[in-house]
């Protein structure tokens, strides 16, 4: 599925009309009130947590906290029990992440923090990835108690997806240990509102270069580390045009092949200094059959080579690798229950496969079936004036209202 012309590929039988305005979404003053909380990955999330923790109490629901160590941020679990009283067994999970990527930098024509719609858009940090599932889900609560529900519906918020899926990780290890067991999951991240069953795993690394600081005018007295690093940078996007051209291959992810990429690089301190020290960052976004360790003793192995002659300069350089972050890749069965459930949701049999990662694959790994499916495109997401369309809205409510007919009672 190839995420940012995903719309279209939308068949006009799958599509909902798009609102004459953002008034007649039901979860329109829900998906204000969130992106309304800054919840940049760099800042606490628990203002909107507590918000949501509020609204469900008004219905008797209670929340739960999972805490990161400074208890500067949290995840939430909120469980509305079965119409029996089952909590536990056999439910739904509605996932999503409360942080969003900075907007330092960025050219906002509008406010971040204040979803703003314009004609059949609305704009704001978050509108796409991903507070308007979360919102949608939220909005919705009072239609799925009045049903009464055949089966639990959870719902999860997390922190710090966008720095490596954090959060998520001790709430899925206290929801294991409380002996939960929910038949599948639904993560909301931006899919066009197409499912998507499988995504890319992800590694990524620092490197970090030592050489040996010298005046500007005696360099060959000198290591610089910064002249090292971006020959092993040369190499990294080498190895990247390596599995673009000849690699194994994926069409149905929207890159077929797995990509490398260096995001970051930093070094030196003054043009006339010899530079000692140069770091940068970089990741493999990788299809199951590229071994993410293989292509890393690679990248080493060549990094290698510069040691000799550093050395020979000067005992105290090196170079070492850290990592940074791991997230396995996931695919579920398109027969699961919960792609069926997500099937009969968004109304149609296609599936699709991504190149981004997301917390699926931690849901996954724990046993919990889970699926992709949430309102928007990825080429919007982390983007100056990020934007939704009001369709995409539109199916998300009639999503969760087509979801509301298969678990409630009513």
């Amino acid at each position: 599925m190839n995420a940012p012309d995903s719309a279209t590929l939308l068949r006009p039988a799958d599509a909902c009309a798009t609102p004459a305005s953002v008034d007649a979404l039901v979860a329109w003053p829900m998906i204000r009130d969130l992106v309304a909380f800054d919840t940049t990955s760099r800042d606490s999330n628990l203002a909107l947590l507590d918000f949501v923790r509020d609204y469900l109490a008004g219905f008797g629901i209670e929340s739960t906290y999972t805490w990161d160590d400074d208890r500067r941020k949290a995840n939430l679990w909120a469980t509305l029990p079965a119409r029996d009283g089952n909590a536990t067994t056999g439910g739904i999970v509605l996932s999503g992440h409360t942080d969003v990527v900075p907007v330092d930098g960025q050219s906002w024509e509008t406010d971040p923090f204040v979803a703003t719609p314009k004609g059949d858009r609305l704009f704001g940090r978050g509108v796409t990835d991903m507070k308007s599932f979360s919102a949608t889900g939220l909005a919705l609560v009072p239609e799925f108690l009045r049903r009464g529900l055949r089966r639990p519906l959870h719902f999860s918020l997390s922190y710090d997806e966008e720095v490596g899926c954090i959060g998520v990780r001790r709430l899925i290890a206290d929801v294991v240990a409380r002996g939960i067991a929910p038949a599948g999951c639904i993560v909301g991240e931006p899919t066009g509102m197409e499912l998507v069953l499988a995504h890319k795993g992800k590694k990524s690394w620092r490197c970090r270069v030592r050489g040996f600081e010298a005046h500007s005018s005696l360099t060959p007295h000198g290591v610089n580390a910064v002249e090292i690093a971006c020959q092993i940078v040369a190499y990294v996007a080498q190895r990247a045009r390596e599995f673009r051209d000849a690699g194994a291959r994926d069409d149905a992810y929207d890159v077929p092949y797995t990509t490398a990429h260096v995001g970051t690089i930093r070094g030196g301190t003054a043009l006339n200094i010899v530079p000692r020290d140069c770091s940068f960052d970089f990741e493999l976004r990788h299809l199951p059959f590229d071994d993410p360790d293989l292509f890393l003793r690679d990248v080493r192995g060549y990094a290698e080579r510069f040691l000799p002659q550093m050395r020979a300069v000067s005992p105290d350089t090196w170079i070492e690798f850290d990592q940074l972050s791991a997230l396995p890749g996931m695919d579920t069965h398109d027969g699961s229950e919960v792609a069926g459930l997500a099937h009969a949701c968004n109304g149609h049999a296609e599936v699709g496969k991504v190149s981004f990662g997301t917390e699926a694959a931690l849901f996954h790994g724990a046993g919990i079936a889970t699926v992709i499916c949430g309102p928007g495109h990825i080429a919007q997401a982390h983007q100056p004036n990020e934007w939704v369309s009001l369709e995409q809205l539109a199916r998300c409510e009639a999503f969760m209202r087509r979801l509301a007919d298969r678990v409630c009672v009513a």
